[in-house]
């Protein structure tokens, strides 16, 4: 590492104060910072001197995402892999078309079994170069199909957050911070492995522009960043990010989420219609997340990996966390006893919310975000519960939107500022009334 730092050694001069490249010194910072520690230190006294800086909290953040990040490859292909045999093995058609225009898939007869002989277009080229098949029970075959659609949505995803925060950082003339590292993770997460990736660059550019830089860049923004470009996504192109037929990465292939089955099942038999075949799941797949959606919002186990690491690391505040899951087991318990003889959402037993949808995601990396959630502690608790409840009325009464942790959240973001000023308040005068 030694001649790379003779490197940017050598170089530095062209991009600091009265450089010729002065104005594009943020470009060379965030190069120079992602292999070096910055050579900054505090001289003076009136600093607060504390371990943790943003690098060390967004390194944590990246940390605790490794489960998801790995279920989220490995559930994608497993879906992908699943859908493919089973639309072979039903006969439904000779060719089963994949995601790509030009991408088929062929089918053969072995030992009284028909079987995927040979797949077309990139991901398969790859597949085939590194003797791999598309057999759902094999760990190996699900994880690599799953990588090559969810690395062209981050690779994207981090390109295009990345030019425009630099762009920003050139015009403000200030550094480049680390945070869309975790948001360019964060952002293919909650997204369909189907997700065109025209859409992934519109929907990144939406985030960082119109949510954060136009409010003035990280720790300003008051609208979780992911959420944002999700947000844009549904209203801007909902047949790509709701419906059937996105959700898993084979096109021709129709399959609705364990939460949109819910949503269309007979009154009475929401969770029969879940379990049942085709395409079942128990309450136990949920949980692990062998089930389609959102590429990592499925598994509620790898979830809770991440949130025991960023409370450990005091990251993320365990009150909202909490809070958010007693509210949300409050609300789906007043319903399923209120009943409805109409909607069967209604009876959906509350332990079921927690493993469906993106409630697990949601609770544990979104709204804990410090920036955008509520600073004061009996705040978070009022915070945690609104956006709890909040997902599961959408969830209940929302006929043609079944998930409701998007929209929750962004409506507790928006209330989170004005919660902390009435318990700021509320001590306020509670001080006073000590002293009169």
């Amino acid at each position: 590492m030694k001649p790379l730092r003779r490197f940017f050694d050598w170089i530095a001069p062209y991009f600091e104060k009265g450089g010729k490249c002065e104005k594009f010194y943020p470009v060379y910072e965030v190069i120079d910072s992602f292999f070096y520690t910055p050579a900054e230190v505090t001289k003076g006294t009136c600093h607060v001197r504390d371990a943790v800086d943003l690098k060390r909290v967004m390194s944590a953040v990246l940390v605790a995402l490794i489960p998801c990040t790995l279920m989220a490859m490995y559930n994608t292909g497993m879906q992908a892999n699943s859908a493919m045999q089973a639309m072979v093995n039903q006969d439904k058609m000779a060719y089963a078309w994949q995601v790509d225009a030009d991408s088929a898939l062929q089918q053969q007869v072995t030992d009284g079994k028909i079987k995927i002989a040979r797949a077309y277009g990139w991901r398969a080229e790859v597949m085939t170069a590194l003797e791999l098949k598309y057999d759902p029970n094999n760990v190996l075959d699900c994880f690599v199909h799953g990588a090559l659609y969810f690395l062209p949505i981050y690779i994207v995803c981090m390109i295009t957050g990345i030019l425009w925060e630099m762009v920003f950082c050139v015009v403000r003339g200030h550094e480049l911070s680390e945070g869309f590292f975790v948001t360019g993770l964060l952002i293919p997460l909650v997204m369909p492995a189907t997700i065109p990736l025209w859409q992934v660059v519109a929907a990144t550019s939406f985030a960082v522009v119109i949510g954060k830089e136009v409010f003035g860049g990280t720790g300003r923004n008051f609208l979780n960043i992911a959420l944002v470009a999700r947000a844009y996504l549904f209203f801007a192109h909902a047949a790509d990010i709701s419906g059937d037929k996105v959700w898993t990465a084979v096109d021709g292939y129709t399959g609705a989420t364990p939460l949109g089955q819910a949503m269309t099942a007979q009154v009475g038999k929401s969770v029969e219609t879940i379990t049942a075949a085709p395409g079942a799941a128990s309450w136990w797949d949920s949980f692990l997340g062998t089930i389609p959606g959102s590429m990592g919002e499925t598994s509620t186990l790898a979830c809770l990996i991440g949130a025991a690491i960023l409370v450990i690391a005091g990251v993320a505040s365990w009150r909202i966390m909490a809070s958010m899951l007693v509210g949300a087991l409050a609300v789906a318990a007043l319903f399923m006893a209120v009943g409805s003889d109409a909607n069967p959402m209604y009876e959906l037993p509350p332990h079921w919310h927690l493993v469906l949808g993106g409630f697990a995601f949601g609770m544990v990396f979104m709204a804990t975000d410090p920036v955008t959630a509520t600073v004061t502690r009996p705040g978070q608790f009022i915070y945690g519960a609104l956006i709890g409840g909040l997902i599961i009325v959408v969830r209940v009464l929302n006929p043609g939107f079944p998930e409701g942790t998007m929209l929750a959240i962004l409506l507790g973001n928006v209330f989170a500022p004005l919660i902390d000023y009435y318990v700021v308040r509320a001590n306020i005068r509670r001080r006073a009334s000590g002293y009169a």
